[in-house]
C-alpha cells in the first residue's frame, strides 16, 4: 500500500499532506462501515510518497431535504478552509477531486490505520455499491470511533467525553446535559476543559455544525486534536448541535477574538478566502458565514442553544 517512502506521519493539516492529497494518484483498499454515505478508505501515492486517505464520492451521497444545494463533499472542504483561515488546523488536510468514483472529498486519514488486508476482503469488494449509495452495515474504524470514557494507557490521549454520576461535571470537565445509560440510569455528560475543544466550539459556531458528535473528535498522541465528518454546515439558518456547549455564553478568549477577526478579513468581498467558498458554497451560505462570524465578535461570547433546533445531536456520540 505504501511507497518506498511513507508519509502518514505527516501533519494531517500540512500543506504537504494537501498537496500530496491533490496530485497523488487515489487508490481505494475498502469501505468504512456504519457510515450514512459512502466513505471509503484508500491511499494516495505520489512518486515516492504515500498517504493514508478517506475518500467520500459525491455519488454515494443521500440527499438531505434541507440542504438542497451543493453537496456534503463541498461543504467538508469549506470547512477545512475555514479551519485553516483561523490558523488552528483543527480539520486535516482536506481536498475536493476526482477519484476511481467521480469527483469527491480526499482527507487525509489519523489514527490507527484499518487491517488492510480485512478491509479489502470485506469491503473492497462492495465500493461499487457504496459509490452508488448502497445500505452501509457492519462496524466502524478508528476514523469513527468515540473516546472513551475510561481512563487512558499512559500512551493515549486523555478521553475529552465522560459521562459521571451527579449534578455536577467536576474539575476540569463542562457539563454539556443528562443522558439515559444502558442500565437506565441518569448519568451526566460531560466533555473536558480543553483549549482544543474550545477551538473547536469556536470553529463549528462560525461553519453552524449541524452535527458534531463525539466519534468525531480524534485526539492524537502528539497532542493534536482533528475533528471530521463536516457535511451537514454552513446552513443559512441556525442549525448548530454539538456536544460542546460547556463554554455556552461564555467569553470569548483572546485568541479566539484574533481568529474571528482573521476569518472576517478573509471572508470581506474579494478576499481570497471568501473567493474559494463561493466555489463551495452558494451566495447565500457565504454570506450567512460572514454574519455568524460578525455575530461572534459583537457579542464577544459563545452563543447559546437556540431553542428552535435540538442542541445535542442524537445519537451524542
Amino acid at each position: 500500500m505504501n511507497g518506498s517512502r511513507s508519509d502518514r506521519g505527516t501533519a494531517p493539516a500540512a500543506e504537504a499532506t494537501r498537496e500530496l492529497l491533490t496530485r497523488g494518484t487515489l487508490r481505494v483498499h475498502g469501505r468504512i462501515m456504519a457510515a450514512s454515505n459512502a466513505v471509503l478508505f484508500g491511499t494516495v501515492e505520489h512518486e515516492d510518497h504515500s498517504l493514508a486517505c478517506v475518500y467520500k464520492p459525491v455519488a454515494g451521497e443521500r440527499p438531505l431535504w434541507d440542504f438542497p444545494d451543493g453537496n456534503l463533499a463541498q461543504r467538508e472542504v469549506a470547512a477545512y478552509e475555514i479551519s485553516r483561515a483561523t490558523g488552528w488546523d483543527l480539520i486535516p488536510a482536506t481536498v475536493l477531486r476526482e477519484g476511481p468514483y467521480g469527483a469527491g472529498m480526499c482527507q487525509a486519514w489519523v489514527g490507527e490505520l484499518p487491517d488492510a488486508e480485512a478491509d479489502a476482503e470485506a469491503g473492497a469488494e462492495r465500493a461499487d455499491d457504496a459509490a452508488d449509495g448502497a445500505e452501509p452495515a457492519g462496524a466502524a474504524t478508528d476514523q469513527d470511533e468515540v473516546s472513551a470514557a475510561e481512563d487512558p494507557a499512559p500512551d493515549e490521549p486523555a478521553p475529552l467525553l465522560a459521562l459521571v454520576d451527579g449534578d455536577e461535571p467536576g474539575e476540569g470537565w463542562k457539563a454539556v446535559g443528562f443522558a439515559d445509560v444502558s442500565d437506565g440510569r441518569t448519568a451526566l455528560l460531560v466533555h473536558a476543559d480543553d483549549p482544543r475543544l474550545r477551538r473547536l466550539a469556536v470553529l463549528d459556531a462560525v461553519i453552524n455544525n449541524g452535527d458534531r458528535k463525539g466519534g468525531h473528535l480524534l485526539p492524537r498522541p502528539d497532542g493534536a486534536l482533528y475533528a471530521i465528518d463536516h457535511g451537514v454546515t454552513f446552513h443559512v439558518d441556525d442549525k448548530l448541535r454539538t456536544l460542546l456547549w460547556g463554554w455556552a455564553g461564555e467569553e470569548l478568549t483572546g485568541e479566539a477574538v484574533e481568529a474571528l477577526r482573521l476569518l472576517s478579513a478573509g471572508l470581506a468581498e474579494g478576499a481570497p478566502l471568501a473567493a474559494r467558498l463561493t466555489e463551495l458554497l452558494t451566495e447565500a451560505e457565504v454570506e450567512a458565514t460572514r454574519k455568524r462570524v460578525e455575530a461572534l465578535l459583537s457579542s464577544g461570547r459563545h452563543p447559546l442553544p437556540s431553542g428552535e433546533w435540538p442542541a445535542i445531536p442524537w445519537p451524542p456520540v
